[in-house]
């Protein structure tokens, strides 16, 4: 798994997640986290699941984790392009009832 910082503007940071979205994944997804909760201001974080083909609950962890420290410092976040295995396991869990999913094919359509 590979993690990406993308300034999409001086309000937007995407990261971008390549690979599964494991529980070794997440381990390693902490430490950027981490960092955009310590070193980064950016009004809204968007994370980007198009290169996730499998994500596992450490991975929706990591996710949940950061949702709450950025809601504790009045910063938003959503997730961009869920499709497939990620998508329904998000839809299991209703992650959408607390963070903003929009699936790959939500974008297609735009």
């Amino acid at each position: 798994m590979e993690l990406q910082k993308i300034e999409s503007s001086d309000t937007l940071l995407t990261l971008a997640v390549f690979g599964d979205f494991n529980a070794q994944a997440s381990k390693q997804a902490q430490i950027c986290i981490d960092d955009v909760l310590s070193d980064d201001f950016h009004p809204q974080i968007e994370i980007d699941l198009e290169h996730v083909d499998f994500m596992d609950t450490s991975g929706i962890g990591a996710i949940v984790y950061l949702y709450k420290r950025l809601v504790e410092s009045d910063r938003n976040m959503s997730i961009k392009n869920a499709h497939g295995q990620p998508l329904k396991m998000m839809e299991l869990l209703r992650i959408g009832q607390a963070i903003p999913v929009t699936t790959q094919d939500a974008a297609l359509e735009h």
